[in-house]
């Protein structure tokens, strides 16, 4: 059964302190239980750590961040014949977006509780570890890129 129509991406407004779109749909992902003003306050919180850490601009060193986490091509499942291939395909800019920031998010919340007491610490870490190319959300688009080079042989089968 398809979906009927195009899904319509919604518009997506600049967050209040950086005026930057990343930063608010990065808000709006960390947000549980729809409290938001928890979730702005956590990011901004993380935000200044990396601003006190690294002395350089916070929102360059996220953006820096997320190019390291973006993926580039990932497996789609697709059915032929009674048996079901992993196709890779190149991602959307959207979904890259879309993917790191959640990477980055569930790698943070996963993060062990023994040496970061807050969110935004645990948030703060993992952006400065994706900054260096470490972490695991990183590791996750790795993992995911290494799944699609695995199954090159198939990408003749890509719609």
């Amino acid at each position: 059964m398809s979906r009927k129509g195009q899904s319509k991406i919604r518009e997506i407004h600049p967050d209040a302190v950086y005026s930057n779109v990343l930063v608010s749909r990065l808000i709006n992902y960390s947000t549980k239980d729809g409290k938001k003003m928890a979730s702005q306050k956590q990011v901004y919180d993380a935000l200044e750590l990396i601003k006190k850490e690294t002395k350089q601009n916070p929102v360059e060193i996220f953006e820096i961040s997320l190019d390291n986490i973006r993926p580039k091509v990932e497996v789609r499942p697709r059915r032929i014949g009674g048996s079901v291939y992993q196709v890779p395909t190149p991602v959307r800019t959207h979904r890259q977006n879309s993917l790191a920031i959640r990477w980055l998010v569930n790698a943070s919340r996963s993060r062990p509780n023994k040496q970061f007491h807050s969110f935004a610490e645990k948030l703060a870490a993992e952006i400065l570890a994706a900054h260096k190319n470490e972490g695991s959300a990183v590791t996750k688009r790795t993992e995911v890129e290494r799944m699609a080079d695995a199954n090159k042989a198939f990408a003749h089968l890509r719609w």
